[in-house]
């Protein structure tokens, strides 16, 4: 399968390795900076391989290209939804990474796109195919939890200047939006999808209390009930001393307790359940081992989405999934602004709708 990266960043890396390990054709990347290129292939040993076409235009990639099937977009977040339509509408499946867009009405735009056209989107949500959660996912399908009574999420990250400096487009509402967005979408996503994706309500306060040099915030809380009845807290912040602390998933229910830990939701550190199996067994204290906070999970997703391509069914993570991530968050932000409750679903929210939110605090 003919593939293309679009996007040599922080990020890149983990895709190189998918691509590798997946086994696709790698027939171009691009960026706006040729330099990033070559430093990423040099990271994988590709720096020679005269097969990989380098390109600082996407555009003119894609037209020099018309056999690629399948494009990952990994460029600044306020890019995403402008390339990964143009890829839809040339008919290549994409790979999109977080947030997959920076407004409801573009998310909306992707799905419908690529309904229309046929193609496949994933949202680049890796971590549900962290081994602790597709057990913990597991569990939630077979109804062990019973009814559930209440979930949290906490990212408790660390972020520096050195790491914003990096990127200038980092902590900006066009580009980036802050530790909500950025940082914490993935368990944002994570504890929606574990307590049945219906949200009633969002209630959201966000701060800037250290990163005054951004324009976004660097701590964020919410509360919220579902559909359901059941109700989560969220806690996502940059500012933990000095380095990044946990990524831990609570998720409470009338017959069993989890709680997944590590520093990307990537250990099991409480696994109780009333019908007690001999799989709970190995499920307790369960680690898996990682590089990053980026975890092990581009590659079973790649792999899914190649899977999704040649079968023609959804990805395990949509296009849909990358909309209520995104959805939960602009929901915070507008409630946090507002000083009320949020009801869901929202339309016409999109995160430059909060610039200069913070600006009376630096």
């Amino acid at each position: 399968m003919k593939y293309a990266l679009i996007g040599c960043g922080r990020i890149a890396t983990n895709h190189v390795k998918a691509v590798l390990n997946n086994g696709l054709e790698f027939v171009a990347a691009c960026d706006i900076e040729l330099q990033k290129i070559e430093e990423l292939l040099a990271k994988h040993d590709l720096q020679n391989d005269t097969e990989i076409a380098r390109y600082a235009d996407y555009k003119q990639m894609i037209s020099e290209h018309p056999e690629l099937e399948l494009v990952a977009i990994a460029t600044s977040s306020g890019a995403h939804a402008e390339i990964a339509l143009y890829c839809i509408e040339k008919g290549i499946n994409v790979i999109i990474e977080k947030p997959m867009a920076m407004s409801i009405d573009d998310a909306e735009k992707i799905i419908k796109l690529s309904e229309e056209k046929g193609v496949k989107v994933s949202a680049c949500h890796q971590n549900r195919f962290n081994i602790a959660v597709q057990q913990m996912r597991k569990a939630v399908e077979k109804g062990r939890f019973g009814k559930i009574s209440h979930g949290s999420i906490h990212v408790r990250w660390n972020r520096n200047k050195d790491y914003y400096t990096q990127a200038p487009w980092r902590g900006t509402w066009a580009e980036d939006g802050g530790c909500l967005m950025n940082q914490c979408i993935h368990g944002i996503d994570l504890l929606r999808w574990m307590m049945g994706n219906e949200v009633d309500t969002v209630y959201g306060v966000t701060k800037q209390q250290q990163h005054h040099y951004l324009e976004c915030e660097d701590i964020g809380m919410a509360v919220v009930t579902f559909k359901n009845g059941a109700v989560a807290t969220i806690e996502g912040t940059t500012n933990v001393y000095p380095k990044n602390l946990e990524e831990t998933l609570y998720l409470f229910g009338e017959n069993g307790t989890v709680k997944l830990g590590g520093k990307s939701t990537n250990n099991i550190d409480v696994w109780d359940f009333a019908d007690e199996t001999d799989e709970d067994q190995k499920n307790k204290g369960l680690e898996e081992q990682t590089s990053n906070v980026y975890g092990n999970g581009h590659t079973s997703l790649y792999a899914d989405v190649i899977d999704a391509i040649k079968t023609d069914r959804k990805p395990y993570v949509d296009a849909v999934a990358g909309r209520n991530a995104l959805e939960m968050i602009l929901a915070i932000y507008k409630s946090a602004a507002d000083g009320t409750p949020v009801k869901l679903p929202i339309a016409n929210v999109a995160s430059t709708d909060f610039c200069g939110r913070f600006d009376n605090e630096k």
